[in-house]
Order: structure tokens, then C-alpha cells, then sequence
């Protein structure tokens, strides 16, 4: 038995409360545009391995003697995204909660914290974003408990990142005094927002001072008792939003009204850069929190040239580069530290050291009523997913998959037609009153305005064409009369 379980285990047998793994999974991922999309950011893409960033994160504390199940916290739109990745991952969450509005961290880890005590009335909690890297799982299990009997004691602790170089990208937390009796942690400073240049540089050659990982260990009774006193609304407005929360299949709904009036305010500004209770454990565990496409290259195998490649990529006289491609073919010759990223609907070119710049171009893609920084071509749906292929006035050609045992809502539309072929599998059919089993080359047409139903009754994904035709074709003319995912 190694170090780290061992005393996991002496923390468990001591009679507390296990670690509850909380991870934060509401981020859109914008600097990682144009993989990264507003329906399906970079937490839920598979970046650095062959799992997702958010199959990593829940991995990281999962068959670990004092970690509980972990409990997620997301948005509405990407729930049964992050239920099928945990579900294809073997991890069965305690609970997913669901936030019908984005406010921030400060809110989101109170209305984790208020759901907790009422399971576990010592709940400490393990706070992670959903979409950061540690590579050195060991380091950080240790780094755990190192801050252990800081946050029993009612400490709100933070993990500080030893800075590699003079980053600009991060916030910075100076480290104070020692805590009395308690190896490796120290009192915080105080919290520095992302500096310039100089005084980054000033901040490395000095000491002391790290870069802010956004991960938390708290008592959740801790937390809320510091809420109380430094933010009360944002607390009042979290108790309403529990109290009067639902269960919704597999997830928790957190009341809507009450939680979109709640101050939206990060946990630092909201909480940890007043309260005297901070304290900060050091660690250097192979950290990023991604940030960004020169991020991405600094953690994968770079080549001789020190380019990162992924996919289709040809290149000349490359150096310094990250090339990414989805499917087409990307031929490079001749660039120094560059960034180009190819999806089936957009490319980014843009040099490596301008990756603040690709939010604000998002932005201006949103303000031109753009697609693009939203939704992929491929649409991901609770019964498997859909792929645009071909559009123009009037038509629509889509290629639809539905999982074994999926089932699209009864449903019907009021300005399109819809055709199907199936192509792969069997579908059962129903139209109006009549119900058939469509099988592979047959195929069957959907009158406008008809009740209709498509469902996967085999044991292997369900593949068809559907040819769209009609003066509109938008998703919003989909009127849902019955939907086995709660969504009419």
C-alpha cells in the first residue's frame, strides 16, 4: 500500500467524512474554438488522450479508498452528454446537477455544497474544473492530503501550481506564513489577478508565488458559513434554488428562478480573496488548465521541429507549430509558430502567441449571427446524434444515428416533410397510427404536420439518411407531444 492510500485509508478509519469529488462543468471552452463549441466545449473533447478532459477529471479521484462518488455540476444543454461520457467511462456519479443558468463558481459550488450536507452533515469537498490536465495523479493525491487537516479545520484551501516561467495567463496566489502544526500548507497573502509581463517575471524571480489552479478542498460547512458572512444574497438565492429544486430522471434541477438571481461571481472574488480562512498547499503536479492551443502543444509530444500534429497534417519547414485536423487534409509549408485547427465547418489560422485573441473572434462571429462558435455539424442528442450533410433553399440532408434502444421524441413538424432511408440496422416507425419496421435500402416518407416517432429496437446503431424538404427547416419547428428524456 502506498503512501497516499495509506493515509486515506487512516482518514477513513478515523470516522470523517469521505472526499467528495465536485467537478465544475460548466465552462464553454472559447480559446479552444474551433473544436471547442458553446453545445459541446472542450471539457467533454477528447484533447490529450483517447478519454475527455471530464472522463479524466472524474477517473482522477475514482477506486481511491476515501473518495466518494463524484457529484457534477453542469449545464442543461450538455446533461446527457456528461451522463453518456461518465456512463462510457464506468463512473457512476452521485449525482448530476443541473444549473439553468451560468453563474459562475461561487454559486455553483454553494448549491454543491447545501446538496451535500443534507447526505453527508461533515461533507468535505474536492472542488475541480472539468477541464484541466494533471498529469501526475500520485503528486496531487498527495497534494490532498497535505491540505486534509487544513480544510477539517476549517480552512478553505487552494492548490498553488509551482510557475514553470513567467506566465501571463494565470492568476497568482503569494504564499504566507506557515500554518501552525501543519506540514505544507501556508496561510495566502493574498490573490493576484493575471499580471503583465514584468511583474509575472518579477513574481518568478522573487518566490513565493503560484499559479492559481482553481482546485479547492473544503468543508462545504466551512464554505457556506464564510458565504454567509461576505456574499449573504448569493447564499439565500442558492438555499431557494436547492429547496425548491427537482429530480429530473438521473439529474437534479436547480430552481431556475431562484439560482439565475444569485450575484454571478467566482469563488475567489466571491469568497476566497476576504476571507482569513485561506490557505494555499504547493504543488507541481503537471498541471494546465488548457487555455489555450499553445497550451495544448506545451503538454503533447512535440517532433524535432517542436510541432504538435493530429490527424491529416503534411509539413514542410514547419517549426514551433500546432496543427490539428478532423478529417481534410492540412498541407503546412514554410510557418514558424502557428496554429491551425480543421473542423468539417471552420478553420483557425492564427499565430501561437494570439490565443486570448480567439475568444474575441468568437465574439465577433456571435455578433454576425454565426453558427459556428455554437453548434458543430454534428449534433449530439440523448438517443445518439445527427450530422448535416448537405443544405440548400428548400432541403436538408442529414445523416441520423440512434443508439440501440434510442428513441426520438413523438413529435411533429408544422413546415417540413421529412424522408427517410435506412442505411444500417432496423427502425420501427411510427407514423400517425401505423407502426412498421423500416429495414435496411426500404424507406419511408413523413408527411408535414404528421405525429411521428423513430426508435432503434435492435442491438446495433441504427443508421438512415433523412432528406428535409420544406419552407423551413429550422430545429425549433419541432413540436414534442410525448419524449421518454423529459424534454417536451
Amino acid at each position: 500500500m502506498d503512501t497516499v492510500t495509506s493515509d486515506l485509508s487512516k482518514f477513513q478509519q478515523q470516522g470523517s467524512a469521505q472526499i467528495h469529488p465536485v467537478i465544475l462543468s460548466g465552462g464553454s471552452g472559447t480559446r479552444l474554438w474551433p473544436l471547442s463549441r458553446a453545445a459541446y466545449p472542450k471539457q467533454l473533447l477528447p484533447l490529450v488522450s483517447e478519454r475527455t478532459l471530464l472522463q479524466e477529471t472524474a477517473a482522477r479521484t475514482m477506486n481511491d479508498v476515501g473518495f466518494a462518488a463524484p457529484l457534477v455540476i453542469c449545464n442543461e444543454e450538455h446533461r446527457f452528454l456528461v451522463d453518456e461520457q461518465l456512463r462510457q467511462a464506468g463512473i457512476e456519479p452521485c449525482a448530476i446537477l443541473l444549473e439553468p443558468a451560468a453563474r459562475n463558481t461561487g454559486p455553483a459550488i454553494a448549491a454543491a455544497a447545501m446538496w451535500l450536507l443534507t447526505r453527508d452533515p461533515d461533507a468535505l469537498m474536492l472542488v475541480q474544473p472539468s477541464d484541466h490536465v494533471i498529469a501526475d495523479t500520485p503528486e496531487f493525491h498527495r497534494a490532498v492530503m497535505r491540505g486534509l487537516a487544513a480544510a477539517q479545520n476549517g480552512h478553505l484551501v487552494t492548490f498553488g501550481i509551482t510557475p514553470r516561467h513567467a506566465d501571463t495567463g494565470y492568476g497568482y496566489i503569494q504564499a504566507g506564513t506557515a500554518l501552525d502544526g501543519i506540514d505544507g500548507v501556508q496561510a495566502v497573502g493574498r490573490f493576484v489577478e493575471k499580471p503583465n509581463q514584468a511583474t509575472a517575471e518579477r513574481f518568478l524571480a522573487e518566490g513565493g508565488f503560484f499559479w492559481n489552479s482553481g482546485i479547492f478542498l473544503l468543508s462545504a460547512r466551512a464554505y457556506l458559513g464564510e458565504l454567509s458572512r461576505l456574499n449573504p444574497d448569493m447564499l439565500a438565492a442558492c438555499e431557494r434554488a436547492v429547496q425548491a429544486g427537482k429530480t429530473d430522471l438521473a439529474f437534479f434541477r436547480l430552481a431556475a428562478e431562484p439560482f439565475g438571481g444569485a450575484p454571478s461571481l467566482s469563488i475567489d472574488h466571491a469568497v476566497m480573496e476576504h476571507t482569513q480562512r485561506a490557505a494555499v498547499v504547493p504543488v507541481d503536479m503537471a498541471w494546465s488548465d488548457v487555455g489555450s492551443w499553445r497550451a495544448l502543444r506545451e503538454i503533447g509530444a512535440n517532433d524535432a521541429d517542436g510541432n504538435v500534429f493530429h490527424g491529416d497534417v503534411v509539413a514542410d519547414r514547419v517549426h514551433n507549430s500546432y496543427i490539428r485536423t478532423e478529417g481534410k487534409l492540412v498541407a503546412a509549408v514554410g510557418i514558424d509558430n502557428v496554429v491551425v485547427v480543421a473542423t468539417e465547418d471552420a478553420i483557425l489560422v492564427a499565430g501561437a502567441d494570439e490565443g486570448a485573441q480567439v475568444s474575441k473572434l468568437v465574439g465577433t462571429l456571435r455578433q454576425r449571427n454565426r453558427s459556428e462558435p455554437d453548434q458543430h455539424t454534428t449534433g449530439y442528442r440523448p438517443w445518439g446524434n445527427y450530422r448535416t450533410v448537405d443544405a440548400g433553399e428548400r432541403f436538408q440532408v442529414k445523416r441520423i444515428t440512434v443508439k440501440p434502444g434510442g428513441q426520438l421524441s413523438l413529435q411533429k413538424h408544422y413546415h417540413r416533410a421529412e424522408h427517410w432511408v435506412v442505411v444500417y440496422g432496423t427502425a420501427l416507425v411510427q407514423r400517425g397510427e401505423e407502426r412498421m419496421l423500416v429495414r435496411e435500402n426500404e424507406s419511408v416518407y413523413i408527411p408535414i404536420g404528421t405525429e411521428h416517432r423513430l426508435e432503434n429496437p435492435g442491438k446495433v446503431p441504427l443508421q438512415l439518411i433523412e432528406v428535409q424538404s420544406g419552407p423551413y427547416l429550422g430545429e425549433d419547428d419541432i413540436v414534442r407531444i410525448a419524449d421518454t428524456y423529459g424534454r417536451t
